[in-house]
């Protein structure tokens, strides 16, 4: 989600040529929207950078991911049949996007399609307040719907695959027959949410989970002190679009965990990364990087085990810190 922003598509198709060539990575996840934060000028970018990859490469060698957005008043911007609608998950626009993508990404079918988030409102959401029934103000898309053009995806032979993103129980409930993953917030920091509620519907629906922001927006690499935050990182690039990480407990608990990192002989990123990679209901991990030394790091850290005393002693740091992103 940096290819086409944070990264040019030549720096993109190096680190996907990195990855695939060098470690045997074949799973690429993108999404309509990327990169982000998402803008009109820039929509699509990403999608790009990944069909220059994938050009001279047999199609059926990479596991190809991607989205199609939820429901936002605010984005009228994207690629839909009626200009300046809001997305929504309804069948016209689903469809649409997914024709759209497949133009894009210059392949004829995409192996697994998510919903990048519900249409409707959840609370919760990118660091939002939780559910509350007073804050349901508008009629959303059935479940019936949504789930009625995805099965004309897969019929057609366009999606292999189904499956969801920033989603809660009740939501995965309702679609699991259809879904294979679920693509959540997950890291050392954030973690209550999947692990309280969503990981025994996983376990039973024989959903897999791929987390994205294993590093927690890059907190957890320990760099982002308040007072020393990098010029080209996220959370000066674009202010704002990282306020979960900021104004709330976060800091302390990536102290916490960076001081077992070093005690234990290991870079912050490593641990974090190591963590996650290994979790029993963790099927895949979304990693992404702006740099090759990045990717490198991110990639060798699944090489990692940790030991039942490192463990331990996160365990330790979660019952301290169990949601520390949430705002005050």
């Amino acid at each position: 989600m940096t290819f086409g922003n944070q990264n040019t598509l030549e720096e993109g198709v190096e680190q996907l040529n990195l990855a695939f060539d060098n470690y045997g990575i074949n799973f690429i996840d993108t999404a309509e929207l990327y990169p982000v934060p998402g803008n009109p000028e820039t929509q699509g970018m990403t999608d790009k950078t990944v069909a220059a990859f994938m050009k001279g490469r047999s199609r059926d060698d990479v596991v190809l991911a991607t989205k199609v957005s939820g429901y936002s008043p605010r984005m009228t911007w994207m690629p839909r049949k009626e200009p300046d609608t809001p997305t929504s998950l309804t069948r016209e626009q689903i469809l649409y996007s997914v024709d759209e993508s497949l133009k894009r990404l210059e392949t004829d079918y995409i192996d697994l399609l998510q919903l990048h988030w519900p249409d409707r409102y959840t609370g919760g959401l990118f660091g939002q307040a939780d559910f509350s029934p007073s804050q349901i103000t508008r009629e959303t898309v059935a479940f019936e719907e949504t789930l009625g053009a995805l099965q004309e995806l897969v019929t057609e032979g366009k999606v292999r695959y189904v499956g969801l993103s920033n989603e809660t129980p009740f939501g995965q409930s309702e679609l699991y027959p259809k879904i294979v993953s679920v693509q959540n917030s997950y890291s050392l920091v954030v973690r209550k949410d999947f692990e309280a509620g969503l990981a025994e519907a996983c376990y039973h629906h024989k959903v897999g989970l791929l987390p994205y922001s294993p590093l927690a927006g890059g907190s957890l690499t320990g760099k982002y002190v308040k007072d020393s935050v990098p010029e080209n990182c996220r959370y000066k690039m674009f202010p704002g679009f990282m306020d979960r990480y900021w104004g709330s407990q976060n800091e302390a608990a990536v102290n916490a965990y960076g001081d077992i990192a070093q005690d234990k002989g290991m870079t912050s990123t490593q641990m974090a990364l190591a963590w996650c990679y290994h979790r029993e209901h963790v099927a895949s991990t979304i990693i992404g990087a702006t740099s090759i030394e990045q990717l490198k790091e991110n990639v060798e850290a699944y090489d990692i085990r940790l030991d039942d005393e490192t463990l331990s002693e996160i365990n330790k740091v979660y019952k301290q810190y169990t949601d520390p992103t949430k705002f005050a």
